[in-house]
């Protein structure tokens, strides 16, 4: 196998939540060294939303893998030092901490890139480091009501958050995507830029279409549940045998042949109600009746047999669980079983797959896991590690 792309970087993060600790766990995954600074005692206070995956925060476990886990308390004269020896020698500074946090510690990018000219650092906030919101704390569901994702998301009758942290996932990849551009623009040019992430614009450019959709058709897209809202028929539809399908028409030939094949009945291709998309659209709720009642004569297995036989897309609409033991997974060889402090667990490799690489999979840390040893391998012998615990410093 070759060596992990990137092997030899050296990352520094103050993390905390989803967001920077998504990012650089995908650095982690590609070889770079990353070591998570945390509070003393009970650290990162992600590793407490809950306790179900063998007793570890399911947060926690999924976006900090491969990590080395320091305790240091900022606030110290000692714990300040310990950064500021790190930072000396590191490529990459991470943090999302709460709003003005870093500037209080002396730690802002300026501050940090007039000091350290390498360094390249990665600024994650919920508005922006300046503007009118600068200060304002943000949470992901927050910035889902925010950009509109809320508004657009759900049944006609209740908007709904999405079921996963997007605000704060669109985030981590941006910021991730950014620092890869940092350290190729430095390794090509000499030069460390900075890198500067939020999550209101982040999650902004994923609400691309409906904004634009909404600017120049003067109205949002409806809210219409599991079902596409511009795009029909596009959903999911109840089976005989209490299953659901969904299926997806993306043009008029795959709609052509869903009328030939599955409906077994050509002529309504060419119907005036639903000749073209926007048609469709524009008749729902009879293309809808129609499309159900042919589906409430099929088992689950008949009607992806069907749709196949039409080349039209479909799924099952799966639980978690049946995702989590999906075919897919087990047929591609994505599980991996990973360490974490109350013993091993299944972990997916990362999505990107690269030719000959094999991505590291380490260890979930403990709170303070790696303190010693990264203390050591500063110069600080046992007898001052010690007087530093002793002192709350680390």
């Amino acid at each position: 196998m070759s060596p992990l792309p990137l092997e030899g970087v050296t990352v520094v993060s103050l993390e905390q939540a989803v967001a920077a600790p998504f990012a650089t766990r995908q650095l982690a995954d590609l070889g770079a060294r990353v070591i998570k600074v945390e509070r003393p005692g009970r650290g990162d206070f992600a590793r407490g939303y809950d306790e179900t995956v063998r007793g570890q925060s399911s947060h926690f476990v999924w976006a900090n893998r491969s990590k080395e886990s320091l305790t240091l308390d900022l606030k110290t004269p000692q714990g300040r030092e310990i950064l500021e020896k790190l930072l000396a020698d590191a490529d990459v500074f991470v943090q999302n901490l709460a709003p003005g946090a870093t500037g209080r510690l002396d730690l802002g990018t300026d501050e940090l890139t007039r000091r350290y000219p390498r360094l390249i650092v990665c600024d994650i906030s919920g508005y922006g480091g300046d503007g009118p919101w600068a200060d304002r704390k943000a949470y992901d569901l927050l910035i889902q009501c925010e950009t509109g994702l809320v508004a657009v998301t759900g049944t006609p009758e209740e908007p709904v958050k999405v079921g996963i942290a997007v605000a704060d996932i669109a985030a981590g990849m941006y910021a991730y995507s950014g620092i890869l551009t940092a350290l190729y623009e430095r390794r090509a040019t000499g030069v460390a830029r900075s890198v500067e992430v939020s999550l209101f614009e982040a999650l902004s450019e994923w609400m691309g279409h409906p904004g634009y959709y909404t600017a120049y058709s003067g109205g949002p897209p409806p809210r219409v549940g599991a079902r596409h809202a511009t795009i029909a028929p596009y959903g999911p539809y109840p089976t005989r045998d209490g299953a659901t399908v969904l299926l997806a028409i993306q043009n008029e030939r795959e709609w052509a042949s869903f009328c030939a094949v599955f409906l077994e009945d050509a002529d309504l291709a060419s119907d005036a109600r639903f000749h073209r998309n926007s048609a469709r659209v524009a008749h729902r709720a009879e293309l809808d009746a129609i499309v159900t009642a042919r589906c409430a004569e099929l088992t689950a297995d008949d009607m992806v047999k069907a749709l196949d036989r039409a080349k039209v897309a479909n799924a099952r609409l799966n639980s978690v669980a049946e995702y989590w033991d999906h075919p897919v997974l087990t047929g591609r060889d994505r599980w991996r079983d990973i360490g974490t402090p109350g013993g091993p667990v299944r972990a997916l490799l990362p999505p990107a797959t690269l030719s000959g690489v094999e991505p590291r999979m380490d260890a979930v840390p403990a709170v303070g896991e790696h303190t010693d040893r990264i203390l050591r391998a500063l110069g600080y012998d046992e007898e001052t590690v010690a007087a530093l615990r002793s002192s709350g410093a680390v």
